[in-house]
């Protein structure tokens, strides 16, 4: 099977890729325009094989997505390509309206103008799978409760609204068209090469350099935690082996508060940092409250007994043996972190509505 992935080149995507292509004999088309996110430095290890290919291209851009169909002949799609920190849509969302909305639409139009033209065999074993996200749920509301496949849609930033229109198209493409698609929605991820705008590697690479921790309001935020690699597996099995027409919740079974995940990062730099690292113990203070970005969710958590009663998907890691792993890798990494953001991005704040 060959699968076209968009944005493979970002964290999610690329971790898909190192997957596909070291536990399968399936072969990946990475497409992806390269923003400050996308790094091709996180697929070197793929790079050569021939299994992967790569085309630098903007999925708004409908002539070059079409080029793309019909040199590369996929048998399924899997659309990973979005603009996707909450921070970055506040201060500026005309990007996430684009991205995530038009090269959605574009990108929907493309593939059902390829797919009807494949011969039956061929139409039939197609699929359209969209990755989306659990803040298209909203807030739950207390300490109990969790999103299930049949939650209410009730979006709060501008990233999360323009993620909800995306699956609702893609929902009304199947149902008006026919295009074989499935949906998944996804808690927060972390692992190894995460740009450093999201809390966990910013967290760590403030920690050793010994800059403030930020935690916007008390840390009170609940987030359910999923660790990149057991997400990857997961969004491969539902490409696979999904049903058309469902929507599969994936969840790590991890929910932590804001300020427990930060606690835990610090604890770990403690033990874990280089002899050379300027910061003096402990981490823990280096904690700086800071306030809260407008429109914050309390809490996130997924039920993802779907997925793990009809597919046979569970996570595999746990929060503290993966964000162990995630820690040392950044250690291990810091060459490639200083490279991403000389391009773009100094760690600073974003996320306060201040810009437009």
């Amino acid at each position: 099977m060959k699968i076209l992935i968009t944005g493979g080149a970002g964290f999610i995507g690329s971790a898909v890729i190192r997957h596909i292509i070291a536990n399968t004999t399936d072969s990946v088309v990475n497409v992806d325009k390269l923003t400050y996110a996308g790094n091709l430095e996180s697929l070197a290890e793929v790079a050569d094989n021939p299994r992967y290919a790569f085309a630098q291209v903007d999925i708004c851009d409908r002539a070059a997505l079409e080029r793309v169909f019909q040199e590369h002949k996929p048998d399924a799609v899997m659309h990973l390509a979005a603009e996707s920190h909450v921070d970055r849509s506040i201060d500026g969302p005309a990007a996430f309206i684009e991205t995530n909305i038009v090269g959605t639409y574009t990108l929907l139009e493309v593939a059902r103008a390829y797919w009807n033209g494949l011969d039956a065999e061929r139409k039939s074993a197609f699929r359209f799978h969209h990755i989306s996200t659990d803040e298209v749920y909203g807030d739950l509301e207390g300490p109990e409760g969790l999103f299930t496949e049949q939650t209410s849609y009730t979006p709060s930033s501008p990233y999360s609204a323009s993620k909800a229109s995306s699956d609702h198209l893609v929902r009304a493409w199947q149902r008006t068209y026919g295009l074989p698609s499935l949906i998944t929605n996804c808690s927060n991820n972390y692992g190894p090469y995460h740009f450093p705008e999201k809390l966990i590697p910013l967290v760590i690479l403030n920690a050793l350099e010994g800059k403030a921790l930020p935690v916007y309001g008390k840390g009170e935020q609940v987030r359910d935690w999923l660790y990149v690699e057991d997400h990857a597996r997961a969004l491969y099995k539902v490409v696979t082996e999904g049903e058309v027409g469902e929507t599969y919740n994936i969840g790590g079974h991890n929910e932590k508060r804001n300020i427990d995940v930060v606690r835990t990062i610090c604890e770990l730099m403690d033990e874990m940092r280089p002899d050379s690292s300027s910061f003096q113990l402990p981490a823990s203070s280096l904690i700086t409250h800071v306030a809260d970005r407008p429109g914050h969710d309390l809490r996130y958590a997924i039920d993802a007994g779907k997925i793990e009663q009809e597919l046979g998907w569970t996570p595999e890691e746990t929060f503290e043996s993966g964000i162990r792993k995630t820690v040392q890798w950044y250690l291990d990494n810091l060459e490639w972190c200083r490279r991403v953001q000389d391009r773009s991005y100094q760690r600073q704040r974003l996320g306060t509505g201040a810009t437009a």
